[in-house]
């Protein structure tokens, strides 16, 4: 049990393009959890924490991106997984740099180990971490990583 003096951390977690599709889409990559059962995780890892959380899912680049200016005020980190828009959103890279909140980029799968396309990430260089391949799991240990980032950056 955590102590009674930390400071409530509020995260975004923002799910991109496909992940709605999670535990029918391409099982045998992303694995059979669906969105609704990592949502579930995350909320009870943040409670763990005493930390909040906020998740959002689009397809739509756009809406990603005001949900990204949204956080400013609001939210003192990011855990996001930008699916596809990883290897092609200048929009989301640059939204993240410009409202400067430290931000984790997550994936189910290791990006690393697919398609060669796949292996560059517009989010990585300005993330403080990123978490692949540890499917679900990697947003629980993704929002940890944010959260003691965020609480050890105030102390």
């Amino acid at each position: 049990m955590l102590t009674e003096h930390l400071q409530v951390v509020s995260v975004l977690v923002l799910h991109g393009p496909n992940l709605n599709l999670l535990g029918r889409r391409e099982p045998g990559i992303y694995g059979s959890v669906t969105l609704e059962a990592i949502n579930r995780l995350l909320e009870e890892e943040a409670q763990k924490l005493e930390a909040e959380i906020s998740a959002h899912q689009s397809n739509h680049e756009g809406v990603l991106v005001d949900a990204i200016h949204d956080a400013q005020g609001k939210h003192q980190g990011i855990l996001i997984n930008a699916g596809a828009y990883t290897h092609t959103s200048v929009a989301i890279r640059d939204a993240i740099a410009a409202v400067n909140i430290p931000t984790v980029e997550v994936h189910l799968s290791n990006i690393y180990r697919r398609e060669e396309f796949r292996h560059h990430s517009f989010i990585a260089p300005i993330a403080i971490g990123q978490i692949s391949g540890f499917g679900a799991d990697s947003y629980r240990l993704g929002l940890h990583a944010l959260v003691n980032h965020l609480r050890q950056s105030n102390a």
